[in-house]
């Protein structure tokens, strides 16, 4: 496994960042705990989460799986770079109440402590906002986070779903206070669907953030979804994002161009598509979210693949994305 400075810290994370969101609705305590295992065996060391994982009813369940995989010890959570979110409503479903969700300081304060318990640590290395919180100020957001850095209670902030503009008014305003600012920005990124590519990006370059693409297969699009549909497989390429684009009869051309190219280099399109990802710049790594083991064989196997500049053009050609700000919408 190869290792990279998250952004511009100090901090040493693998190329393959752990998604847990399955950990609790799809993939049972045992078998989620297997899998975590055998991502540190790998060498994985970079593990994501979010409070409301678990969802509904069941919201903060992925945080407590992890928590009872660091309880068995055998230095796991000292191996283990330690992410998770904040932004999301943990109050009780279907009865709301204020205070609940969002980055007041308010809210920060009692779910970083939510979660420190969830997880049965003291400490969480990178806390992220989870969205973007419109009604509240950067410098109340900072006072928060920067309580709690000196309490111990986190080391790193970063951002989630923001936009370029976000980005650069965050650490303005982290500037100001003469703190670490965000770090990290964890973005809907991969080979077809690239408008971070506009902006976000490279306002996470200019600023020393690391990039953290989630959904490196577009919801299953980019895993060879058009095979999986003949062969009467693939849950995941006939419901949510995926099927939602392949109504489109030009990006089922576009997928199946794709498909067929991988063919012909005899390589595996979930595969490919996480190596793409990692020929990025200021691409840290992306996130992998296995639901079984093999899932996550495969990503082990994306992050050890090297890919030709033959193929990377073809990738282009099929995938061009939108290029940057302001090129991408002026001369």
């Amino acid at each position: 496994m190869e290792y990279t400075q998250l952004g511009r810290t100090g901090l040493k994370v693998s190329r393959v960042v752990l998604g847990t969101m399955n950990f609790g609705p799809q993939t049972d305590e045992a078998d989620s705990h297997a899998i975590m295992d055998a991502a540190l065996d790998a060498g994985i060391n970079f593990f994501d989460t979010a409070n409301v994982y678990g969802w509904g009813e069941n919201k903060g369940r992925t945080e407590e799986i992890i928590g009872s995989w660091f309880a068995q010890g055998g230095g796991r959570r000292e191996k283990t770079v330690l992410a998770t979110k904040v932004y999301g409503n943990m109050g009780v479903e279907g009865e709301p109440w204020p205070n609940e969700d969002k980055l007041s300081a308010l809210n920060i304060r009692r779910a970083v402590d939510a979660s420190l318990k969830r997880l049965g640590t003291d400490h969480i290395d990178l806390y992220q906002f989870h969205h973007v919180d419109r009604s509240t100020p950067w410098d109340e957001i900072w006072q928060a986070i920067e309580v709690l850095v000196q309490q111990g209670k986190i080391l790193y902030a970063g951002s989630s779903n923001h936009a370029g503009w976000h980005i650069a008014q965050a650490n303005e305003a982290a500037r100001r206070r003469g703190s670490l600012g965000l770090v990290s920005e964890q973005c809907l990124y991969n080979l077809f669907e690239r408008r971070a590519e506009m902006e976000v990006i490279p306002a996470a370059q200019e600023y020393g953030l690391g990039v953290i693409p989630w959904s490196p297969l577009h919801g299953g699009l980019l895993g060879g979804a058009l095979r999986k549909e003949r062969e009467g497989g693939g849950a995941r390429s006939t419901s949510g994002r995926s099927a939602d684009v392949l109504k489109d009869s030009k990006v089922r051309d576009q997928v199946q161009r794709y498909e067929d190219l991988l063919d012909k280099h005899g390589l595996e399109p979930g595969e490919v598509a996480l190596a793409w990802l990692l020929t990025r710049p200021g691409v840290t790594g992306p996130i992998v979210g296995p639901r079984v083991a093999e899932q996550l064989d495969s990503a082990i196997r994306a992050s050890e693949l090297t890919l030709s500049e033959e193929l990377l053009t073809s990738l282009d050609e099929i995938f061009p994305g939108t290029g940057p700000s302001p090129e991408a919408f002026a001369w």
